[in-house]
């Protein structure tokens, strides 16, 4: 007769961990599971519904964050994983009343069509920005590539990031805006 093993512990009855995270500025100490993603603890335990939870298998971008300064699938990542980081949402682009400069480039562009997407694509764009590793359109739609619009605001979507990212604002030259819908950066 084979021994039999302890049973092992139910869901519920595992310990919860504790989590420091600096969200947005503000420092956070929270007692979550194990399996607790990112992205669930911003939605349900933060309240902080900017982040989208959009195919919530790490394909289309909508639950995208910023973990210290980089852009994270929330999604894919659990909360456990990220203690000690900071960690900045849609909800923490905007300085008070003053708008991020992609946030105010977006309106610009008419670059969110229902939204669903625009916080992930405004957290990977800061997060783009954050690499440096755009230096044409051709490379921001690129390194774009892993949020997608449903509504297809692809085109406005790139020409605003372009537009903080590559320095072509709408105060810059006529040659700086061809470069925009051309895709060539200005010399």
């Amino acid at each position: 007769m084979p021994a039999s093993q302890p049973p092992l512990p139910s869901a519920a009855a595992r310990p919860p961990h504790t989590v420091q995270l600096h969200i947005n500025g503000q420092p956070h100490e929270l007692q979550v599971a194990p399996w607790v993603t990112l992205l669930d603890l911003l939605r349900d335990r933060l309240q902080l519904t900017g982040t989208k939870k959009g195919c919530d298998q790490g394909q289309c971008g909508a639950c995208t964050v910023l973990v210290d300064g980089e852009r994270v699938l929330s999604c894919l990542t659990l909360a456990v994983m990220r203690d000690g980081c900071q960690v900045q949402t849609v909800e923490g682009l905007a300085g008070g009343e003053a708008l991020h400069p992609l946030q105010q480039a977006f309106m610009r562009r008419d670059a969110f069509q229902c939204g669903y997407c625009t916080p992930g694509q405004l957290c990977s764009a800061v997060g783009l920005i954050n690499e440096g590793q755009a230096a044409s359109l051709d490379e921001v739609r690129e390194l774009m590539s892993g949020n997608l619009c449903r509504c297809g605001a692809y085109v406005q979507i790139a020409q605003a990031v372009a537009e903080v990212a590559l320095g072509e604002g709408p105060h810059s030259s006529e040659r700086a805006q061809r470069a925009v819908v051309t895709g060539t950066v200005p010399a």
